[in-house]
Formats: structure tokens, sequence, C-alpha cells
């Protein structure tokens, strides 16, 4: 199997609500995380970060596909949302914890972070304040800061709307995934397939496909292909469909209200598909955030791991431990 090789670079600009938001929208960012750089303690919290000088910044982990994307355009991106010659302050927020820096763990990304400063450099007469350094120490975030802005579109953000809008368009979504009409859906699903994710039916507890399924892998939109799922996150509720503490990008996925039955649930639909998938529950395992997505075995189709390269998934081998 020819697994493509991931890459990680970390960056701080700023309150990493937005700039995690701002740099997930990138073609070729597999995933994002928040959490703390490069600070005097290990295992830190927001509180120590904010009150107890602990020298961390707040920082935006990024894995990207570097057959997509390269390191110097993923720089080039960042510079845009960061003011390059500000010291300990980006936007309203000042402190040390909000400085910019690019901190890096592959040596080879060295030489290509001081070019991209240096021409950066070129653009502005007072010097370039971005923090270059090597990782030295990295701890992720609480869970509530994670996604944030998913969570919370109208939550604080220091990047203004124009740049996520001209991010969007300089990465427009992938036309790889597209939605089929009733006639073809009728063609390739089985029955059960069509009436779960066009007709929002629910398949039988535990008598489903992948309840059981603890196989290394993805798990896609059986109507479009496109990823939804990882293995890492998928967990035994106990209820007889498929449980995950979260979707591999929050882009792949929406929630609606869903008042049927007398109830109110949240509602999970793909979000190119628009097919029905399942609902959205806050009794998931509180150290992964919480969160139960119960979703319908119908709903998705199983790419082990051995085959994701060859299926075209190659690009998300990385993110499944």
């Amino acid at each position: 199997m020819n697994v493509k090789q991931l890459k990680e670079i970390y960056l701080a600009g700023g309150c990493f609500w937005g700039t995690e938001k701002y740099l997930s929208l990138i073609n070729g960012v597999v995933s994002t995380e928040v959490g703390y750089s490069n600070g005097n303690t290990e295992n830190t919290t927001y509180q120590d970060v904010c009150y107890l000088g602990t020298g961390h910044a707040e920082t935006v982990k990024v894995t990207y596909d570097p057959s997509i994307v390269s390191l110097e355009q993923i720089l080039e991106q960042y510079y845009e949302v960061v003011d390059p010659t500000s010291i300990n302050k980006q936007g309203n927020d000042v402190g040390t914890q909000y400085r910019s820096g690019i901190y890096y763990i592959s040596i080879s990304d060295k030489e290509v972070i001081h070019k991209s400063i240096q021409e950066l450099q070129k653009k502005y007469t007072k010097p370039i304040a971005i923090e270059v350094l090597p990782l030295s120490s990295y701890c992720r975030a609480e869970e509530y800061h994670q996604k944030y802005l998913d969570k919370n579109p109208n939550g604080y953000c220091h990047i203004g709307p124009s740049e996520f809008e001209k991010v969007k368009k300089a990465n427009p979504k992938s036309e790889k995934y597209q939605k089929k009409n009733q006639e073809e859906l009728k063609k390739t699903l089985t029955p059960l397939q069509y009436e779960v994710t066009q007709n929002s039916e629910t398949e039988p507890p535990f008598n489903n496909e992948y309840n059981d399924n603890y196989q290394k892998g993805i798990y896609i939109d059986v109507t479009t292909g496109e990823p939804l799922f990882s293995s890492t996150d998928k967990f035994e509720s106990g209820c007889g469909w498929p449980s995950f503490s979260r979707p591999i990008t929050a882009e792949a996925i929406k929630e609606v209200r869903d008042f049927s039955h007398n109830m109110m649930r949240v509602e999970v639909r793909s979000n190119i598909g628009n097919a029905h998938l399942g609902h959205l529950f806050a009794d998931g395992i509180e150290a992964q955030g919480g969160l139960r997505y119960c979703i319908n075995s119908a709903s998705l189709k199983f790419i082990p791991i051995e085959e994701m390269e060859d299926k075209g998934y190659g690009y998300l081998i990385g993110i499944i431990k």
C-alpha cells in the first residue's frame, strides 16, 4: 500500500478560534486542532496560559497533504490573517499567548519558513515579528475550544468575514463528491439505504451492518462517497447503532432541528448529499467532547484502511489511529 505522507505545521496567530477555522478551509488541509505551544509547563490549561504566565502561544496544529498544498501556500494564506509586525497582539487580543509564530517539527521545513519570511519582509518597512522556532512543546486545548466557531457560528473572532470569504473562494469545495438525483439513487441504493437517507427512516438497532464493526478505516456517505467519520472516533455506546464522537470535518455534516415523533432532537445530515444520517446527542464520552453522533449503518459505507489508498482516500490514512 502506497501511503501518502501527511505533514504537520503549528501556526500561532492571535485567538486560535478564528485562526483554526480559517486554516481548516484551505484545500489540502486534512485536519486542524487548537492547543498551546512552546511554553514553560506541561499539560497546561487555558486558565494557566491566561493568568499564570506559562509562556504558551495559542496555536493551531495543521495536518496537511503536501501532494495537494505546499507549506509555502499555507504560509501565504496564514499571512493574510495576521499582522506580521505586531508583537504579542492580534486584533483586540493582547498578551504573549496571542503572539504570532510558526513552529516546525521537520528540520526540512526550517529553510522553507525562513525563505517565506524573507519574502514577506519585502512588503513591510517594520521588521517581521513572527516567531520561527522548532516546536518544543504542545498541549491540546480543552474540548470546548476545538472547532469553536463551528459550534458557535456567532462567537468572537478577530478575523473579519471578508477574510473567510476570500479563503473560501481561493479554495473551492471539491466537486469530486456530488449529489445524485432520485432516479440515480433508486438504482444504486438498496431499499433500506434509500428509505433511511431520503425519507429519514431508522434501521433496527443492533441488527445493522456497522454497529459491531471496529476495523480501522473510514465511513463515507453512501450516496456521494464523501468521507464522514473515522474508526478512530467510533465508540461503543450500547444504543444499537454506530456511534461517533465527532465527524472527520465539521463541514461534512449539517445539523437540523427535528420535531418528529413528538420530540425535539438534532438531526444529522450529510452536507453535500443532504442524506439523513441519524441524530446528535449530548451523552457521549466526556473526555472526547461529550457528543454522540448516532448514525444509521444504512447511510454509510465502510472503507477499510487497507483499501483507502486504492479508492482515493489515501490522504486520510494519517488521521486513523
